[in-house]
C-alpha cells in the first residue's frame, strides 16, 4: 500500500467540498479578470498606449498583471464604476422624461403645447404663418 495520505479524498464530502472550492475560486478569478479588462477600457484618463500596455500585461501574465493592476489602480476602480453607474442612471432618467413627453423639465408635453397653439390659432391671435412656425419649433 501507499504511504501517502490524501485526507480530502478519504471522505467523499471533503472531496466534493475541495472541488467546489476550486471551481468557486476559478469563477472569482474570471470575474476579477473581466472587471479589470472592462476598467482598462472604461478609464478615460489612460491614453491608448497605456491601455494597450495594461491589456497586454494582463493577457501575457494574467495573475501578475491583474494583481499589479489592482494594487496600482484598484482604488479608483470603484470611483470609475460609480461614475459609470451614475451616468447610466442619468441617461435612463433623461430617456424616461423624453419618452413620457416632458420637454426638458417644463412638465408640458409636445401634444399639450400643440393643443395650446391650436387654441390660440383658433381664437385668431396667431396668423397661419406664425402658427406654422411655432408648430415647427415645437416639433423640432
Amino acid at each position: 500500500m501507499s504511504d501517502s495520505v490524501n485526507l480530502a479524498y478519504d471522505f467523499p464530502v471533503l472531496g466534493a467540498f475541495w472541488a467546489i472550492m476550486w471551481f468557486f475560486l476559478w469563477i472569482m478569478w474570471f470575474v476579477l479578470l473581466f472587471r479589470v479588462v472592462v476598467d482598462i477600457f472604461r478609464d478615460d484618463d489612460l491614453s491608448g498606449w497605456a491601455k494597450t500596455g495594461w491589456l497586454l500585461f494582463t493577457i501575457v501574465l494574467p495573475f501578475l498583471g491583474v494583481l499589479v493592476y489592482v494594487i496600482a489602480r484598484g482604488k479608483d476602480m470603484g470611483k470609475r464604476e460609480q461614475r459609470h453607474a451614475r451616468a447610466q442612471q442619468e441617461q435612463m432618467e433623461r430617456y424616461i422624461r423624453e419618452t413620457a413627453g416632458g420637454t426638458g423639465g417644463t412638465g408640458t408635453s409636445k401634444a399639450d403645447e400643440l393643443a395650446k397653439l391650436s387654441e390660440i390659432h383658433a381664437r385668431g391671435a396667431l396668423t397661419d404663418e406664425e402658427y406654422r412656425r411655432a408648430k415647427e419649433k415645437v416639433l423640432h
